[in-house]
């Protein structure tokens, strides 16, 4: 089994003493695998490592190339010693180039949502339940076929037909069995007139419930909140990726990038060179 923190200070050792580096490049070395440790993710399955470096990717998003390359590069060397000299498998995930888009998706509040969930009815609670609890896709909202929901999950249908598992707590099942005893559906969750509810039927539902609120907010948003909210209570980028049906972690990556948005916004508020009296 792999420990990093004692195999980084066995590679640190035979960088020192087998290749004869110099202390100045030790310390570049050690500088770059400390914080990787910190932040990234190890995981075991089927006798092989996999080090997933995607959260200190995007903790030096914002570091030049030049050093992006470093230490990226004494992070790869550490890979490499670990599987040539010490003989353990150890995949590398999360090293490629990471672009963050300039627009943000903006998330709403849990408060708002709380609120607004609060004086919905059945049919309302069950749409927003489902999109912010699980953050699913509206499309795989309105096709959500009774027979795939377990009582422990349920299976729905992606960009592509690739279909997903997503684990359900008491809250939703509670949501899901009300909603089913009151609506009585036949083979479709939402359903009207026995047919599968459009999405279009389904949006301006949405958007009445936050209107009544004085809420202007699309179904999209309450996936990015449950992305969003999830990754900023120290939920894996990778858990959150596969819950979110992404092909890959790099549109998972974008949402780690809002609570340091919002943060640096209201410091700029409060700042006193940057407020006008």
């Amino acid at each position: 089994m792999i420990c990093l923190k004692e195999n980084i200070n066995q590679f640190l050792f035979y960088l020192d003493n087998v290749r004869g580096y110099s202390p100045l490049s030790i310390v570049t070395y050690e500088s770059a695998l400390r914080k990787m440790e910190e932040v990234s993710h190890l995981s075991y399955e089927e006798e092989k490592h996999t080090l997933d470096i995607t959260p200190f990717r995007l903790k030096i998003v914002n570091n030049s190339k030049k050093t992006i390359s470093k230490k990226l590069s004494a992070i790869r060397s550490f890979v490499k010693y670990m599987n040539e000299q010490e003989g353990l498998s150890l995949q590398l995930v999360g090293d490629s180039t990471i672009k963050v888009p300039k627009t943000l998706p903006k998330p709403l509040d849990k408060s708002i949502i709380d609120e607004v969930l609060e004086k919905a009815n059945r049919e309302e609670r069950v749409i927003l339940i489902l999109l912010y609890g699980l953050g699913l896709r509206i499309s795989e909202l309105v096709t959500l076929e009774l027979e795939k929901i377990f009582s422990n999950w349920l299976t729905v249908t992606g960009k592509g037909n690739r279909e997903r598992n997503i684990p359900l707590f008491k809250q939703v099942i509670d949501e899901i069995e009300s909603y089913r005893a009151y609506a009585n559906p036949q083979k479709f969750l939402l359903e009207k007139s026995h047919q599968a509810m459009t999405t279009n039927q389904v949006r301006y539902i949405f958007s009445k419930v936050f209107k009544r609120e004085g809420i202007k907010a699309t179904p999209h948003q309450l996936r990015h909140s449950f992305a969003t909210h999830l990754l900023n209570r120290g939920a894996r980028i990778s858990d959150v990726s596969e819950l979110l049906g992404h092909s890959s972690m790099v549109s998972t990556q974008i949402y780690t990038q809002l609570e340091n948005s919002k943060k640096l916004n209201e410091y700029k508020s409060a700042h006193p060179l940057c407020v006008t009296k």
